[in-house]
């Protein structure tokens, strides 16, 4: 194993492993019933002072879960190309490995959004149409961290360098930069909420890149991963 590709896991597994830490301390510290309806959130003296800070953007929230379907959209289009090739090659050992992996990274980033979702570790700070809701780890921004930077991962390693690579990274940068503010300034989220969002598809996404480099280096295959 190559110590990039060893350096790749490591970081990946720190940042999951970091992300589970800093759960367990979003349940422990500076635990306080400030949140809706009298409900605990942990680092209350920091979430709510970012609470206070940025207001509530409902408008932001709403405009979010419309281009939502972005990242889903990137998912299906590659479970497709991943479809194509069994149709065509007959046999799944014959599908590319980085789709392989791709299709079931895609599978533990949305266990863990559906985990989120069952499993509530906090509360929204505002009522969604009267009710609370799960609010730890932000769920839109888990997906659109995990998914979207794999959408310019697979086309660098499928295209050359052209205008159309470029455009897919500054869509990729642009469209993730937008759903990561629009989220944390929404106010439809803990300032926290937000921090683990980003560790656990930090770690996800470092770890899937870092499984694609060392399938590539056991078949042989000359890449640079960046």
């Amino acid at each position: 194993m190559k110590s990039k590709v060893k350096i790749g896991l490591c970081t990946g597994i720190s940042l999951i492993v970091t992300f589970v830490i800093w759960t367990v301390l979003v349940k422990t510290v500076d635990v306080k019933p400030l949140g809706q309806k009298g409900t605990d959130i942990g680092f209350a003296t920091f979430n709510v002072w970012f609470h206070k800070l940025t207001g509530e953007h409902l408008f932001l929230y709403k405009l979010g879960d419309i281009v939502e379907i972005i990242p889903l959209l990137v998912c299906a289009f590659f479970g497709l190309v991943g479809v194509g090739q069994l149709i065509k090659r007959k046999k799944v050992s014959k599908v590319d490995s980085d789709i392989i992996i791709l299709g079931i990274y895609y599978v533990v980033v949305i266990l863990a959004y559906v985990f989120f979702e069952v499993v509530h570790i906090n509360y929204r700070p505002v009522l969604i149409e009267g009710a609370l809701e799960a609010s730890y780890p932000s769920s839109t921004t888990l997906l659109v961290l995990s998914v979207m930077p794999t959408l310019k991962f697979q086309f660098d390693r499928r295209f050359k360098k052209s205008t159309t690579t470029l455009v897919v990274s500054v869509f990729v940068i642009v469209y993730s930069i937008f759903m990561l503010i629009a989220r944390a300034v929404s106010g439809v989220h803990w300032a926290t909420d937000i921090i683990g969002s980003i560790l656990l598809s930090a770690g996800l996404f470092i770890t899937y890149c870092s499984a694609v480099a060392l399938v590539d280096d056991n078949e042989g295959k000359s890449k640079d991963y960046n």
